[in-house]
Parts: C-alpha cells; structure tokens; sequence
C-alpha cells in the first residue's frame, strides 16, 4: 500500500517583490516543497486554515507589525514555526520575538539565503522526529491494550483484568507481585499506557540489575562535580519520569538504607539530585514490582514497614502459569501468531500432542519460559504443524522424578543450586536467600565447576 504523498507546505509574507522571488526559488529548489506567497499579513491570516508548517514572516509590513502577525499564527497552532526575516540588527527586538516563541531571527543581508535554507532543514528534520516519537507512543498504546496484549481466560487473571482496569482510571501507586517470568512489566505498561499519562514516559528500573552504590545516583541523578567523574548534572529517573510512570521493578532487592531516600522522595513528591542543596519536585505516577513476599520482608527487617505501606496501594498479584490451566495454550498461540508475523512465516498451527506437553509440564520459567519454548518449536518443526518432539523443555529433569536420580548428595545440591540459578537469572543473591546458603558457597560451586570443564 502507498502512503499518500504530504509536502512541506511553507508560507512567506513579504511585501518586498524582490525577496518574494529569492525566498519562493530557494524554497521551491526542493521539490518537497509547497509554497504559497502573501504581501500582507492580513492575507497570511486567512489562509492559515491551509494548516502550513512553516512561515517566512517579514518584520516590516504594510498593515501590522511582525509582533502582531506572529501572535495571530500562534493563536491559530503554536506547532506551527515561524521564522522572522527583518532588515533591522536589533538584538533586544530578536530577543523579543524570540521570547513570543518565533522560531528564529534572521536578518536580511548576503548570508539570508543560506540562514534560511539551514534553519527550515532543521525546522523539518525537528518536526519528522516529533512525528516519529507520536508514531511510535500511538503504536505502544496500541500494543499495550488490555484486551490484545494480555491474554488468559482463567479465573486468576479475569481477576487481574478488572484491578488492572481500575488502575488505569486512577494515578493510585500499584504494587505487582508473582514470579519471575510472569509478566509483571507488561501489566506495568498496560496500566501506564491505558492511563492519562499515556502520552508521557514509561520509565523502568530494576533495581538488581544497578549496583548498590550506584542505585542513588541513578534513581534521583546527580550535580556536576558531586564526586569523581560528575563532570556534567544528570537527571535521574524520578526526573526522567515526570509527569509519565516510574516502573521500580524488583523492589525487594533494594538496598535498606536507600529506602529512606525513595520513602521520603515519595511521601514529598521531590527528590534531592545526589550533591544539590536544594530539591527538585516531580510527577510521575509509581508501580513496582517484586517476586519476594514483602511482609516477610518486613517481618525480617530486610524492608522498611513504612515504605511497604506508602508502596502497597492498589496490589495485583500474577498466578504462576502452572496455575492458569489453558490459558497456556491461548498464550502459546498467540506467541507463535507472533512470531509468524515477526518473521514473515507460513502458517503454522500445534498437534494435539504438542498441545498436551505443554498442559502437562509446570513451566518453572512461567510466561517467559513458554515464550522461548514457542519460538524454538516453530523454528524446529519441518512443515507446517508444531508436534510434541518440537516442544523442548531446557533440563525438565531438574524439575522432576529429581530422587529417581540417583546421584550423589555432591551431584544433588549443585543440580538444585543450577536449577535455582537458571530460574532466578543468574541472580547470585536471590538464589542465595531462597536456599539459605551463602554465597560463597555458590560462588566455590561455580568455580570448581568452571575448572572441571577447563
């Protein structure tokens, strides 16, 4: 299908014929470009419903002023950019009218041309990423629809859909919790893109992926020389969030003597840059997420009982995908429709074997997991129909008839530490906590596994 052709529709306003024919040949040397011509101000004025994206606007005319045209045209659309051509060098007037939001101030001399040539190629390559961002926000909120995006019928997640509905209406704070794998970012962004700050950031932190030390800084930013290498002031994502949603994924993990910092940031609406003296507001709406449970936390001093409270507000929690029966199938077609349109393959449907695998295997991995298992699938099958030998599960024995083994104790506890890794990404201090080990014991496992292989 072929997209209508829109050009550049450019207007210029002089009364002089002489810069009315160099402005129109320049302009028109760009066969991109549309260009209309008017000796008055008044005439501009009525053909502003022609909806131009630039206006060549001379100061001096013979019914208004400059002022009085550019604030008209402002009135009308202030998208629309307006570059003020005068024959006076009088910086208090540029500085004026560039205060009323003219575009630029360009004098008339030798250099006019090519001034003018250079600020609407700036002015046009501006207004193209404007439309790419706008492009690119509708095709998120599109995505992100409750009813395309998140996909299940059972009974735990019809119940998801109605809390996620109503966060959408309100800037409530939404604590997420399930495991990892279940989606907990993609609920995220169906409230933030649902919601009226839908056309404003989406900001997501995981806050175990940032280094302690680290976390401060990136989370509330920094002033220029506040230590080492601060060689400019840098925003953080409270900052880069506002008026948008600041998604803190894994909040468990943050570091207990941070949490003061993020209560006090939340209770005040304002954060302090790390080496500023005085607080910068925001206003950015607040969902978290975490797979702990956060009142153990609590319970255990691990997490601030005042934060969880400020944070709880509206919670949802996701089943595990072991406990959403056939929604797995339902996913697992909309993965795989996925993937065929993604890679512009044939059409390819699941046997009724295949299908039964999937319903009778736990999915440690949760959607995530099914995801992979999916893709895989369509690129091992040779014809049309996915069936059971495509469906491959990464090391399902760790997950069952573990004891009909038989290994040692040796073997055992690093195939559960392994199994723990996997599941939990890598991620050495989770794992740790979940098995109640240290971790260095983890850390001499891996190290003696790596020199056996070598």
């Amino acid at each position: 299908m072929k997209h209508k052709f829109e050009p550049t529709r450019i207007f210029v306003v002089e009364d002089d014929p002489m810069y009315q024919r160099m402005i129109k040949y320049v302009m028109e040397m760009n066969p991109d470009h549309e260009v209309h011509i008017f000796a008055t101000g008044e005439e501009c004025i009525q053909s502003l419903h022609m909806k131009p994206s630039i206006i060549s606007l001379d100061y001096s005319l013979p019914d208004m002023t400059g002022d009085e045209v550019l604030k008209k045209i402002k009135t009308f659309d202030k998208e629309i950019a307006v570059i003020i051509l005068s024959s006076q060098q009088d910086v208090s007037t540029a500085v004026k009218l560039l205060k009323e939001d003219a575009y630029d101030y360009i004098t008339k001399d030798n250099e006019t041309k090519e001034r003018l040539l250079h600020t609407v190629d700036h002015i046009k390559n501006h207004n193209n990423l404007k439309k790419e961002v706008n492009t690119l926000r509708q095709e998120l909120q599109t995505s992100f629809k409750v009813d395309k995006n998140i996909v299940g019928d059972s009974k735990a997640m019809q119940d998801v859909f109605v809390l996620l509905q109503k966060a959408a209406k309100t800037n409530i704070t939404v604590s997420i919790s399930g495991e990892t794998g279940t989606g907990k970012e993609v609920i995220a962004k169906s409230i933030h893109y649902n919601s009226t700050r839908k056309k404003e950031n989406f900001v997501a932190v995981n806050m175990s992926a940032i280094p302690k030390d680290l976390l401060e800084s990136e989370l509330f930013g920094y002033e220029k020389g506040a230590f080492t290498g601060a060689n400019t002031r840098k925003r953080g994502m409270f900052e880069m969030a506002n008026n948008g949603t600041l998604f803190l994924d894994e909040i468990g993990e943050m570091d207990i003597s941070l949490q003061a910092k993020v209560l006090r940031a939340l209770q005040e609406r304002e954060i302090m840059r790390v080496g500023a003296e005085k607080p910068t507001p925001f206003d950015a709406r607040v969902i978290v997420a975490t797979h702990r449970n956060l009142t153990d936390e609590v319970s255990q001093g691990n997490f601030r009982e005042d934060l969880y409270y400020r944070l709880l507000g509206l919670p949802i929690h996701l089943p595990p995908l072991r406990e959403r029966g056939n929604d797995i199938i339902m996913l697992a077609q909309f993965f795989l429709n996925l993937f065929i349109k993604n890679n512009a393959l044939t059409d390819i449907v699941f046997s009724k074997k295949a299908k039964s695998k999937m319903l009778s295997y736990a999915f440690p991995g949760n959607v995530r997991e099914l995801k992979a298992v999916v893709e895989l699938a369509a690129v091992l099958t040779n014809d049309d129909t996915i069936d059971d030998e495509d469906i491959r599960f990464n090391n399902p024995k760790k997950a069952s008839n573990f004891l009909n083994n038989e290994m040692t104790f040796e073997e055992y506890k690093k195939t559960i530490v392994s199994y723990f890794l996997e599941k939990y990404e890598n991620d050495i201090d989770i794992v740790a906590q979940k098995l109640d080990i240290g971790k260095s014991t983890i850390y001499r496992m891996l190290k003696n596994e790596k020199e056996v292989s070598v």
